[in-house]
């Protein structure tokens, strides 16, 4: 077992979700309000981590991020090291790819709030912050919270990107997926079969806890 793969798994996999969590409510609230049109071009961009082969889109991240290019120069220029081949670069190309997954569950839960309720809390005096803070947020608790966990999930066990864009350097950019890859090339299966066994035991219990949170009636707003 690579505990050091599966530690650096953990840490990409959480540092994601705190990047994306707030990003993604924020989006997904403002795109409620767009014409139709306008919101369906938006969530056709934010669908193309989703479709794109993950080689592919690990490529164009590469590419982008590379100190040929206006965010690999900047990188260098800031913290003077590569982007490319790093945790950082990693954690970036993380986000990116796992945008679909943050957004679609937390748009889906704001769609399903009817503006009936917007317009009743405007009738009593409510602010918007406040409307979506004590009423909105509640009831698209649900959506986020599955978009957290798919986040997670996603990141513990994507492979393409990982490779094309932090490559298999120990205790850097070698996640858990790369070291069971690794554990499969060589012939040990064993190790290899632990390891799948422990992120699937993980998916199955963070599936698990959303379906709990999901149904705790403190999710909810109250009457």
């Amino acid at each position: 077992m690579d505990w050091g793969a599966f530690n650096l798994s953990l840490q990409l996999a959480c540092y994601t979700v705190l990047l994306l969590v707030p990003a993604a409510i924020l989006t997904a609230r403002w795109m409620v309000s767009l014409p139709a049109r306008r919101k369906a071009i938006i969530e056709a961009l934010l669908t193309i981590p989703l479709i794109l082969p993950p080689t592919v889109m690990g490529f164009f991240l590469l590419v982008s991020m590379s100190d040929a290019h206006a965010l690999g120069k900047l990188w260098r220029w800031l913290f003077d090291d590569s982007l490319v081949f790093s945790f950082e670069g990693l954690l970036l190309a993380s986000v990116i790819v796992n945008i679909p997954f943050a957004i679609q569950p937390a748009l889906r839960a704001f769609e399903g709030i009817g503006n009936d309720i917007r317009e009743a809390a405007a009738t009593c005096g409510m602010s918007r912050w406040r409307s979506f803070r004590s009423i909105e947020l509640p009831l698209a608790w649900p959506g986020i919270l599955t978009g957290a966990v798919l986040s997670f999930a996603h990141t513990l066990g994507e492979f393409g990107v990982v490779l094309m864009v932090g490559g298999n350097i120990p205790g850097e950019t070698r996640t858990i997926s790369i070291a069971i890859y690794d554990q499969v090339q060589s012939f040990d299966n064993a190790s290899a079969a632990l390891m799948a066994g422990i992120l699937l035991a993980i998916s199955v219990l963070a599936i698990s806890i959303t379906f709990l949170l999901a149904r705790n009636p403190f999710a909810r707003i109250k009457a």
